[in-house]
C-alpha cells in the first residue's frame, strides 16, 4: 500500500483525540469504581457505605467500564480499532445517558455532579456516533 492511501485510511486527529478522551474518561472512572468505589463515589456526593454486596455490585459493571475504556483508547492509536472503538464508545456513553434519564424519570433529579456526567455522556456519545456514521459513509461510498 502506498503512503497516500495509508494517509487517507488514517483517522483524523480530531477522531483520535475524541477516542483518547472518551477512552481515558472510561478508564479513569472504571478504574476508580473498580478499585476504590466508596471513595470515588464520595467525590460525586454518593455514599456507598461498608455494604460488601453493594460494593461488589458497583465493582462488577465497572470492571467492564474499565475494559471498554481500554478498547476505546486503543482506537486512538490503532487504525484497525477505530470503527470498533467508535461503536463501543457510542454504545457505552449513550446507554449510560439513557439509563440516567430513566433514573431521572423514575427517581427524580440527581445532584449537579450526576447531571454533569449525564451531559458529558450525551456529548461524547453523540460525537462518537456522528463520527462513526461519517466514517462508515466514507467507507461504504462507491469509489
Amino acid at each position: 500500500m502506498n503512503t497516500n492511501s495509508q494517509r487517507n485510511d488514517m483517522p483524523s486527529r480530531a477522531t483520535r483525540v475524541l477516542l483518547a478522551v472518551s477512552g481515558a474518561i472510561a478508564v479513569i472512572i472504571g478504574g476508580g469504581l473498580t478499585f476504590v468505589p466508596a471513595q470515588f463515589q464520595a467525590s460525586a456526593g454518593v455514599v456507598l457505605g461498608p455494604d460488601i454486596n453493594l460494593l461488589s455490585e458497583v465493582r462488577a459493571p465497572c470492571g467492564f467500564l474499565l475494559a471498554a475504556g481500554i478498547m476505546i483508547l486503543l482506537g486512538a492509536f490503532r487504525r484497525q480499532m477505530v470503527q470498533l472503538s467508535l461503536m463501543l464508545a457510542s454504545l457505552l456513553y449513550l446507554s449510560y445517558a439513557a439509563a440516567r434519564l430513566v433514573g431521572i424519570m423514575m427517581d427524580g433529579m440527581p445532584n449537579s455532579a450526576i447531571l454533569t456526567a449525564l451531559g458529558v455522556e450525551v456529548v461524547l456519545g453523540c460525537l462518537c456516533l456522528a463520527v462513526l456514521a461519517n466514517t462508515r459513509r466514507r467507507v461504504l461510498a462507491p469509489a
